[in-house]
């Protein structure tokens, strides 16, 4: 989730706390270390990733990811996961939304 050898910071867990109560409308969302960055999951389904210089990035599919290449959003690897922008992450009924749509795609 970070660069390879990259160490797990305080300020990603610091980071994961504060989405996990912003978030927390979705259902049971919970985070934990993965790979120097953190994993966020929803009703156990992971949803989103924290990387090792502490940003967010949420998991796209053909639903969503116009949406996320619209706004700017770049791949994170190989994965199915793309960053969040900074106008939706400091908007918090705009995240809460783009949010939701990651739920419902790890859930399904």
């Amino acid at each position: 989730m970070g660069l390879k050898g990259a160490r797990y910071s305080e300020q990603v867990g610091e980071f994961a706390a504060e989405l996990v109560e912003e978030l927390d409308s979705l259902g049971v969302v919970s985070w934990k270390k993965m790979f120097g960055g953190a994993g966020v999951f929803v009703d156990g389904a992971m949803f989103a990733l924290i990387d090792s210089d502490a940003r967010l990035h949420l998991k796209v599919d053909d639903s969503n990811r116009a949406q996320f290449e619209a706004a700017g959003s770049e791949k994170h690897g190989r994965m199915p996961y793309y960053s969040v922008p900074a106008d939706v992450l400091e908007d918090d009924a705009v995240l809460l939304e783009w949010a939701r749509g990651s739920a419902a795609i790890a859930n399904s």
